[in-house]
């Protein structure tokens, strides 16, 4: 099972090293294999260096694609974080 869902960057700074950890932590937590999709770029949700070569920003619409079996939980946790602006203060 494969489901996608695209969300707005909207954090100050983008997935800069501290946001693009939280979120490789956070990937590393569920079976499901999480990608990452800005335009033609995309990257592993547990690759800090790949989300970092997204070179996402504030505004930025990225598309969240989990595979697996709690493909559903990892895709809502890694949502919740990105809506949640990586729990940063901006």
């Amino acid at each position: 099972m494969s489901i996608s869902k695209d969300i707005t960057i909207s954090n100050k700074l983008g997935l800069h090293a501290r946001a693009a950890t939280k979120l490789a932590i956070l990937a590393t937590e569920f079976e499901a294999s999480i990608t990452l999709i800005q335009g033609e770029k995309q990257a592993s949700a547990a690759s800090v260096l790949g989300l970092l070569m997204l070179e996402s920003g504030i505004g930025k619409v990225i598309t969240v694609k989990a595979q697996g079996a709690d493909a559903q939980l990892a895709l809502d946790a890694v949502c919740k974080l990105i809506n949640d602006k990586f729990d940063e203060e901006s």
